[in-house]
């Protein structure tokens, strides 16, 4: 049976000028969750990541102390939604200041996108962030040979909602589940005869114990 392994990005720069770039520990974070996918032992047959710089970046730090030769097959559906967006037609456009005010700030802001459905004000709807993730899932389900395993680079948002998706609760994973995602997290899927099956989620015991001090949510 084959599995495909989503890794969150690596600490992003909240509150920088640049969000989207890997902080120095997000690249710690990078490196480790890299070594600990070495030690599991699996040979991964296809590499998938984003085209955000955060997700590109841990793709690169991780395959290095993965030791992994597999190109890195770069698709923008696997994009985290934008939040910037999503903020400014549903919370009056939140700065990034405060950590934690502002994911109090965000989660009313998802609330509102996911119920605005169809006929939200946001570029991108909920319904079709929600059908674009679950497309580009599909496709590198049906690009895996039998026994193969992938590797994806991408974020809490797509993982939360493709977790919710296969629980059939979608809102609840866009909403909850991202929520306690921590960067490099590694959610487990299984693909086989029965279709594709959550086994793990938010996995991240490559941050407890001697790396505890690198565990981080945003």
């Amino acid at each position: 049976m084959g599995a495909i392994y989503l890794v969150r990005h690596g600490q992003a720069s909240f509150g920088a000028a640049e969000y989207d770039a890997l902080s120095p520990l997000g690249f710690e974070q990078s490196t480790v969750v890299g070594a600990d996918l070495r030690r599991r032992g699996v040979e991964f047959t296809r590499v998938c990541s984003g085209t955000l710089a955060r997700q590109r970046d841990t793709a690169a730090t991780a395959r290095k102390a993965l030791g992994c030769d597999a190109p890195v097959v770069e698709d923008e559906r696997w994009n985290e939604y934008d939040h910037v967006d999503i903020s400014a037609h549903h919370a009056g456009g939140a700065p990034q200041e405060d950590s934690r005010a502002y994911q109090g700030v965000l989660d009313a802001a998802l609330t509102a996108w996911v119920a605005a459905g169809d006929g939200g004000p946001c570029t991108e709807t909920w319904p079709a962030f929600r059908a674009r993730c679950s497309a580009v899932l599909a496709d590198l389900v049906a690009s895996l040979g039998k026994g193969e395993h992938a590797l994806v680079f991408t974020s809490g948002g797509v993982i939360g909602a493709l977790a919710g998706t296969l629980m059939g609760v979608p809102e609840a994973g866009l909403l909850k589940l991202n929520r306690v995602t921590v960067n490099t997290g590694i959610t487990k899927l299984t693909s086989g005869r029965g279709g594709v099956n959550l086994l793990s989620f938010n996995e991240h015991a490559h941050l407890e114990g001697e790396t505890a001090r690198l565990l981080s949510y945003r």
